[in-house]
């Protein structure tokens, strides 16, 4: 496949700007959120203990708001985002021609209802669908093959009420509500204006057609009793205020401003939430290189309600929010969970979700507070590549902090051909912000689809993946130089993958014959001084110098020609043992 460089420029150029702008700070600068592609218009969504944020996506270079697609990111501590990718774009609506502009998603009945403006082909006006999901992060579909409400007005927002009434609220230039029925994809009645009144609203001066400072984005929310209504003010270029009221469609009383003309962009857009005894702001601006208007990118800030519930003045930062508890190194942590990144993009991965790739000497994703506690031991990631490779540097506080371990990663020999890596970590102790290196030659050198640490000296944890790993897919090594055997055999090819002072790491690829098979076993002789210490993707057993290792649960059953490959530690010097294999 042809790889090519939208973001690589952008992306050190952020690298650079951190450095000239905040000089020693510049690692602990958070926001934006995103660093691989640009993205406005959030929308956050607290549940089951995660933040999900629904955005945007600014095309590279844009000079209207060119949009296509939407995203998700999501995070447990404010600071690590993971990307789920593109759950939804204008191609899940059929009757939509453009603009995949400012949408919101909005939990109910065990769905996810996102409500998004879109130009309906039909009558080139803009209208608003409504996607729906059984998951947060999608794929989304959408729930009734036609525009749920169309006036050519955008920036759609759900409330649910305590009373269970749900509305939505969209406009500019004016601003408009429904009552939606119980099932998210209909209302009752027709659509009502909300009066735009400076009382309501505040005054605007010298705009005859637009008396008030309501412009767009109303986001509408109820905290002890009292409704907000938080709304991007007089374009251009715009500001956050917010209006409060005692019912949820009024009358609607103006409070000021909430966060200044800042940022770089003439447009803003605001959501506000709740999240683990917090309270957070979430906005756009232009700060990542190439940005501005049409190039925005998400970030987000923390913030106190006064004691009469007003809402102070909350200005942009480069520090963002801080940090909620810590994260786990000793459970799978996706590649693309990212606090920081440099050089790097996303993209999807073929055995699920979304993996790191355009990797390039020096590139490196930055991931915050991490608890080691006492120690990890060793490093493991699944990783691909269809050149040479490079290596992964572990660094401590800063992409130039102590290296505490080096993983080599070869050729596999494709950028989905994927492959397990481990390698010996030592001084990583307590919470560190952790940086992971990226080393090699010239080019694209590897993708990593997800990583984890381990300590002590047994197995790592055997977190699973979201789905089990595919067990027809090609092998990551080489195929076997003989036939796959007739009948309902087996054969079993070995590698060593990596190796340091004392240790080695190794796989072997298990391919079925001609024929399915249920179930397989491999048996092997040690050399002198090896030890075998941990496996996956396989089940291990020992007698003496003899190790066999049978299938796990998720890989035993393979279709004719069909092949898995299970990895192993081992201590000692490696070697090339002949493997037998038998199938059940």
């Amino acid at each position: 496949m042809t790889r090519t460089f939208p973001r690589r420029a952008v992306a050190l150029l952020a690298s650079v700007l951190c450095v000239v702008m905040l000089g020693p700070a510049a690692v602990r600068a958070d926001n934006p959120i995103v660093q691989t592609i640009y993205t406005a218009d959030p929308a956050a969504l607290v549940h089951d203990g995660r933040v999900y944020l629904y955005t945007g996506h600014d095309e590279d270079g844009s000079t209207y708001f060119t949009m296509k697609e939407w995203r998700v990111y999501s995070s447990a501590d404010m600071v690590n985002w993971t990307d789920h990718g593109v759950p939804m774009n204008l191609a899940t609506f059929s009757w939509a021609s453009a603009d995949a502009w400012a949408g919101q998603t909005i939990y109910r009945n065990g769905r996810f209802y996102w409500y998004v403006p879109v130009k309906n082909r039909a009558t080139g006006r803009m209208a608003i669908g409504v996607g729906v999901s059984d998951s947060p992060t999608g794929p989304f579909r959408d729930a009734i093959g036609r525009p749920l409400v169309e006036n050519g007005e955008i920036d759609p927002h759900a409330f649910i009420d305590d009373t269970g009434q749900a509305y939505l609220y969209w406009g500019n230039p004016n601003l408009w509500y429904v009552r939606l029925n119980a099932d998210m994809i209909s209302f009752s009645g027709s659509p009502t204006q909300i009066p735009l009144t400076a009382a309501g609203f505040g005054a605007r001066s010298g705009n005859p057609s637009r008396p008030t400072l309501y412009e767009e984005g109303p986001w509408v929310y109820k905290r002890n009793g009292t409704y907000y209504n938080v709304f991007a003010a007089e374009c251009c270029s715009e500001f956050i205020a917010y209006s409060t009221a005692p019912g949820p469609t009024g009358p609607w009383t103006y409070r000021g401003t909430i966060m200044p003309r800042q940022g770089g962009s003439f447009t803003n857009h605001a959501a506000v939430i709740d999240f683990n005894g917090g309270s957070y702001f979430f906005y756009h601006n232009g700060a990542l290189p190439g940005g501005g208007g049409f190039t925005r990118s998400v970030a987000v800030e923390k913030f106190s309600y006064r004691a009469d519930g007003t809402i102070p003045t909350i200005n942009m930062t480069t520090t963002g929010a801080p940090q909620v508890g810590t994260l786990n190194p000793y459970v799978r942590q996706e590649a693309e969970t990212i606090a920081w990144a440099s050089g790097v993009e996303t993209e999807p991965a073929s055995e699920g979700g979304m993996n790191v790739g355009w990797i390039e000497n020096g590139d490196y994703v930055k991931v915050k507070g991490v608890a080691f506690g006492a120690g990890a031991t060793s490093f493991t990631a699944r990783v691909a590549s269809a050149g040479s490779g490079g290596r992964i540097e572990v660094r401590l506080g800063s992409v130039n902090g102590t290296t505490v371990g080096t993983c080599t990663v070869g050729g596999t020999g494709g950028w989905q051909t994927w492959t397990t890596i481990t390698c010996p970590v030592s001084g990583a102790t307590g919470t560190q912000d952790v940086f992971l290196r990226f080393a090699g030659g010239s080019g694209n050198l590897f993708n990593v689809n997800w990583w984890q640490f381990n300590q002590g000296s047994g197995p790592p944890p055997t977190t699973p993946p979201t789905t089990p790993p595919p067990t027809t897919a090609p092998p990551t090594t080489a195929p076997p130089t003989t036939p796959p055997p007739g009948g309902s055999g087996c054969t079993a090819t070995y590698r060593t993958v990596n190796s340091w002072g004392g240790g080695f790491q190794g796989e072997v690829t298990v391919t079925a014959g001609t024929a399915a098979i249920t179930g397989w076993q491999t048996r092997w002789s040690l050399a002198n001084g090896q030890s075998i210490s941990q496996v996956w993707n396989g089940t291990l057993s020992t007698s003496g110098s003899t190790v066999s290792v049978a299938n796990a649960s998720h890989n035993g059953a393979l279709a004719a020609a069909g092949s898995t490959t299970f990895g192993f530690i081992g201590g000692g010097t490696p070697s090339t043992p002949t493997v037998t294999c038998t199938a059940n």
